[in-house]
């Protein structure tokens, strides 16, 4: 077949691989590209754009040796400047994965050609990002900002937006890790809403959306992680070919987890897996463990949750304080109480004290150790005076709460506890809101309105129970069990507020699925509750349930 019977010859397959990376097709620019690549080598030029379109579907394998080959071609033809911004894009990822040495050696190489030629140009500013990193890495947070500062000055100088916003990022982040948070968070947004504006080329989307989502975890600012993700969302969906980097996955997962998109948050959090597995393996791989972890553990899946747990802390990464909560919710105290005081006194873990403390003031109540959880509860009060997210609040609002129930207390744990409701409201966090829902009703009920209590406490019961919160159904259970005040006129039936709600309905002839309409619950919640009120009250027909309610007449009651 000659050429010209042939379309995919090497220049039609450059061509196409060009028009596909100029219209933001990068699978197909990849595709096109590699093709032509293996019929005749590609010119620097050609082999920059199959680097940054491999880069930007995820085939992270193959991207390191086209960007020393790129990097080898413009200094054949002479052209140091872009050998030297080839060499950034190469000890870029190497770095981020750990390989200082490397990375570090690629940026040496390349600022050494830039000084024996004596060149003043906006790729300096990219070997300063370089070095700022490898300073942040190794804890030297002043030098990196300083780094970052001068290379968002060489980027104004040059005109050059890429330079500009990773390097603002970049200092961003040195800030935040120099506690200087509300100023570093504010170049985060800057950044960000450049990209969401078009203003970043799309090499640079991805990575800093994932550092701007990963710093906003390390803030505890869900919220704004929550809304940078959401404002992202739309702008990937013009591009379906940008590969999310498997730590950005994570803490996508995370969000997820928290907005009560549990099957969604396993998605993302196997996707993370499989995505940080590949060798090498990346160091966010325990992390992404552990999340899996976290999610089996909320759903009453111990042995797996434990098997998560095992992998994260072969990773290196402490399981920590997912796997007290796991021992907490398998009856074995002892061991939770062991764990959670080891993560207290842990130097490596200061950075999730803000996690760990809420864990230990759960265990220190189921304990009956009051005074632990309360100075618990005052640190994280501490914290969330000094710079506290929304996030942050609502923690500390939720454990004083707890406290102060726990200490008899019910008036003032009803209006922590309120005050922990709205936040997590705001947040949209339904795991949370159900569980401080479960702890509202328990104060209502202390403060003598029974009635309330239970209605909180199945609404509590609804709401996990939606989420698959398996462990957490049975919690509330047990604490509607413990209820000593029976809803129905002193009659000995034990059934709950909501229970009496669906039998009124029952005796009115309602279908399930009609009285799930008529409650806003689940077809399988009411068919649950008809369960618990023909063994609380031995029937065994629904015609039996519409005699008992008339025969208590529970039609004319109200609760």
């Amino acid at each position: 077949m000659t050429d010209r019977e042939n379309p995919l010859t090497t220049g039609d397959a450059l061509e196409r691989g060009r028009a596909a990376f100029e219209s933001r097709q990068w699978r197909a620019a990849y595709a096109q590209l590699s093709v032509a690549d293996a019929e005749r080598p590609l010119e620097p030029d050609d082999l920059e754009r199959l680097a940054a379109a491999a880069h930007l579907i995820g085939e992270d394998a193959s991207v390191g040796a086209i960007w020393a080959r790129a990097h080898q071609g413009f200094l054949e033809a002479g052209d140091v400047p872009r050998a030297a911004r080839c060499a950034f894009w190469l000890a870029l990822p190497l770095i981020l994965r750990g390989g200082r040495a490397q990375g570090g050696g690629w940026i040496a190489r390349a600022t050494r050609m830039l000084d024996e030629g004596q060149h003043d140009c906006v790729e300096r500013g990219y070997l300063l990002v370089g070095n700022a990193l490898r300073c942040a890495m190794e804890g030297d947070g002043e030098s990196a900002s300083d780094h970052f500062a001068e290379a968002v000055s060489v980027g104004q100088r040059f005109g050059d937006t890429d330079l500009i916003a990773l390097a603002r990022h970049g200092h961003g982040r040195a800030l935040i890790s120099l506690g200087r948070v509300s100023a570093g968070a504010a170049l985060l947004d800057e950044v960000m809403a450049a990209i969401t504006a078009g203003d970043v080329s799309p090499m640079l989307v991805g990575d800093v959306y994932c550092s701007v989502i990963s710093a906003c975890h390390e803030m505890l600012d869900i919220r704004r992680a929550q809304e940078w993700t959401a404002a992202l969302t739309e702008l990937c969906d013009r591009q379906p070919d940008l590969a999310y980097r498997g730590e950005c996955l994570v803490h996508r997962a995370e969000i997820l987890q928290l907005l009560g998109a549990w099957p969604s948050a396993t998605a993302e959090a196997a996707r993370a897996l499989e995505c940080l597995s590949a060798p090498p393996p990346h160091r966010a791989i325990g992390p992404a463990f552990y999340q899996v972890g976290e999610l089996h553990r909320l759903r009453g899946e111990f042995a797996l949750a434990e098997d998560s747990y095992r992998h994260a802390n072969q990773a290196r990464y402490d399981p920590q304080p997912g796997f007290s909560l796991l021992r907490l919710a398998q009856g074995q105290l002892e061991a939770a109480r062991s764990m959670i005081a080891r993560a207290m006194d842990e130097p490596a873990l200061r950075r999730r004290r803000s996690l760990i403390l809420p864990a230990f003031v759960e265990i220190a109540l189921a304990a009956n150790d009051i005074s632990g959880a309360r100075s618990a509860a005052d640190e994280l009060l501490q914290m969330a005076t000094n710079d506290g997210s929304e996030f942050l609040r609502a923690l500390t609002a939720y454990a004083h709460g707890a406290v102060l129930l726990a200490g008899g207390n019910a008036r003032a744990a009803l209006v922590a506890l309120r005050r922990a409701s709205s936040l997590w409201a705001g947040l949209d966090a339904r795991y949370n809101a159900a569980r401080t829902r479960a702890l509202i009703g328990l104060a209502c009920r202390a403060l003598g309105d029974a009635d309330s209590g239970a209605l909180e406490l199945d609404a509590a019961r609804d709401q996990l129970e939606a989420l698959g919160a398996i462990p957490d159904v049975a919690w509330v259970d047990t604490l509607a069990a413990s209820q000593s005040h029976s809803v129905s006129h002193g009659s000995a039936s034990g059934l709950t507020s909501r229970e009496v709600e669906v039998l009124r309905l029952v005796a009115t002839g309602k279908t399930n699925r009609a009285i799930a309409e008529a409650l806003g619950i689940s077809e399988k919640t009411v068919a649950r509750h008809v369960s618990n009120i023909f063994s609380k009250l031995s029937l065994t027909s629904r015609a039996a349930a519409t005699a008992y309610a008339y025969e208590h007449e529970l039609l004319a009651q109200r609760t």
